[in-house]
């Protein structure tokens, strides 16, 4: 069945969207930019095909990319030869936007965008059309394969800091993609940036790890340089894929599925309400809500989040600590300070949870990590020429063991980081302790963390019900004659909670002729049967039961009220 919309229907929902995939970036340890690295980062995709799949076809694949710096000379080059004059490098971004096929539509899209871009008081230059060769696509990938062309946007004179430019072209991005998807009629989603950047730029689509190198004569240019390279080839499982849904994102690759991801976009989306920001104007931040999109894959929403704090201040290393935490609550050996780190950011945000190895990069650092229980293994060398290669697997690209200099794997909850303007590896002690000395986290939490302790004794006085209204109150929630016998009695006579195993033959609640308790409506998602099952008390090290209790502040902020809540652990 070709299923060309991710559209609800049969047993299929987008909501279940999960990825199995192999990662990887090469980058030159001093930033000397080449041609050879993008030479070897795709031959690099190329050498994953197994990681990633294809459908019916054996040419539409599930998506494959590459996500490299912004090749300034052959920009410069293709510009001129198209009649307007790019500015020096820096001054000006670049879009790789996907128009829809139809002609009608994507010039209603072109001027609509352009609109936008006048609104954000920014100066368009052009459009270019990128060349590509679909000769050897399949049928579903001709489907839905979208008209690519290159937007370039120009930093006016009030915008000195490239950087606040970054954040212009984000919010134009965003609020762009978003009012045209909406207001263009028959558009069904098929405008999307794939990258809108002054530093790097990304080359994907619904492809075979093969054909990313023919598909995208650019790349084949010796002028398309870059010091870094992600790569990325997806293995969907449970999902279709799409072309906007291929991989590098605009800051990560994702090897792993976020068995969390429901719930965290549920969460972020109701921190939006209180967004405050020193970089962003209130209407420049309505203009970015949504952040998370249900519709788009779990990678997608750890990207937009991911994107979101990096333009609010924060370090990308910093963001990815947050969101993916290493095991810190009962490690008693972790530095007091990083602990503290934990601790008080586990008060602002539920951690993005779940097997994965992640690549990612602004441009200027480019580094992995893994998630704490270490279940997406990578592996890094490092070359005498100043070659930095990490990948899901050993084998990706041909090295001379006489060359290698260092390597190793990612480490469970630890990060490797590229500094290209250092030219130098950054330890994980080191970006770590530098971050976590940055507030002091410790402090905070001594003084405006609630304890158990502060919290005033109840005042109010067990009082016996009498069995009619004792009755009405167990019917009211839920309770049935199997729940008194078979769990409440065992608690009151031995003091624990009772165990037992057997087969489940409840109806469903909607499918009941009895009315039901509203909770019996609700049933808990449990992640993909590829996941070893997680015992919190076996896998104590690497799993944690707090929860936190009390009012949620910006996340867009940090300060000390931040930590003003109450922890506490769930028991079973």
């Amino acid at each position: 069945m070709n299923m060309r919309d991710n559209a609800n229907q049969g047993l299929y929902h987008p909501s279940f969207e999960h990825d199995a995939c192999g990662i990887g970036f090469l980058a030159n340890l001093k930033g000397r930019k080449s041609h050879h690295i993008v030479e070897n980062a795709l031959q690099m995709l190329t050498r994953m095909d197994h990681r990633g799949a294809c459908g019916c076809e054996a040419n539409t694949g599930d998506g494959a990319g590459i996500l490299i710096q912004i090749p300034h000379e052959f920009f410069l080059d293709e510009c001129t030869k198209l009649g307007f004059v790019l500015p020096r490098y820096g001054e000006y971004g670049v879009g790789m936007v996907y128009f829809p096929k139809d002609e009608k539509l994507r010039e209603e899209c072109r001027t609509i965008l352009n609109r936008k871009i006048k609104l954000l008081k920014l100066e368009l230059i052009g459009y270019r059309v990128v060349p590509a060769s679909n000769t050897d696509l399949g049928e579903t990938a001709l489907s839905k394969e979208p008209v690519m062309e290159q937007v370039f946007i120009k930093r006016p004179a009030h915008i000195a800091n490239p950087d606040e430019f970054e954040k212009k072209l984000f919010v134009l991005r965003n609020y762009s993609t978003r009012i045209i998807n909406e207001t263009v009629q028959d558009v069904k989603g098929d405008f999307y940036f794939a990258s809108l950047s002054y530093k790097t730029i990304v080359y994907k689509g619904q492809l075979t790890t093969g054909q990313v190198r023919p598909y995208f004569p650019d790349l084949h240019n010796e002028s398309v340089v870059t010091a870094l390279a992600v790569i990325h080839s997806r293995f969907s499982t449970n999902t279709f894929p799409s072309w906007k849904l291929a991989q590098p994102f605009r800051y990560l690759a994702h090897n792993g599925e976020i068995n969390t991801v429901k719930g965290n976009v549920t969460w972020f989306t109701a921190a939006e309400v209180a967004f405050e920001s020193e970089y962003f104007t209130k209407e420049e931040l309505d203009m970015l809500r949504p952040v998370c999109n249900p519709s788009q894959s779990d990678s997608a929403n750890l990207d937009n989040v991911i994107e979101m704090l990096v333009m609010s201040g924060r370090s990308l290393p910093h963001v990815m600590m947050m969101l993916i935490p290493e095991a810190w609550d009962g490690n008693d050996q972790m530095d007091p300070k990083r602990r503290a780190f934990y601790e008080y950011h586990a008060a602002l945000m539920e951690p993005w949870d779940g097997p994965a190895s992640i690549t990612f990069t602004d441009g200027k650092i480019v580094g992995a990590t893994l998630d704490r229980n270490g279940l997406r293994p990578s592996r890094y060398v490092v070359t005498s020429d100043d070659l930095v290669i990490m990948a899901s697997e050993v084998g990706v690209l041909d090295i001379d063991p006489a060359k290698v200099v260092m390597k190793g794997r990612l480490q469970p909850g630890r990060m490797f980081i590229v500094d290209l303007e250092q030219g130098r590896i950054l330890s994980d002690e080191e970006v770590k302790d530098e971050i976590c000395s940055r507030q002091p986290y410790e402090q905070w939490l001594q003084e405006y963390k609630i304890k158990l302790a502060d919290v005033p004794e109840p005042q109010g006085g067990f009082r016996r019900s009498n069995a009619v209204t004792l009755l009405k109150r167990q019917l009211s929630f839920g309770y049935t004659s199997e729940d008194l016998k078979m769990v409440l009695a065992p608690m009151a006579i031995t003091g624990k909670e009772a165990l037992g195993s057997m087969g489940v033959d409840t109806p469903l609640a909607i499918l009941s002729n009895q009315s039901q308790h509203l909770s019996y409506y609700f049933k808990q998602l449990f992640a993909q049967v590829t996941n070893p099952p997680i015992d919190p008390i076996r896998e104590r090290m690497v799993m944690s039961l707090l929860s936190y209790v009390g009012g949620s502040q910006n996340l867009l902020s940090e300060s000390l009220v931040h930590c003003h809540t109450r922890s506490f652990r769930n028991r079973y």
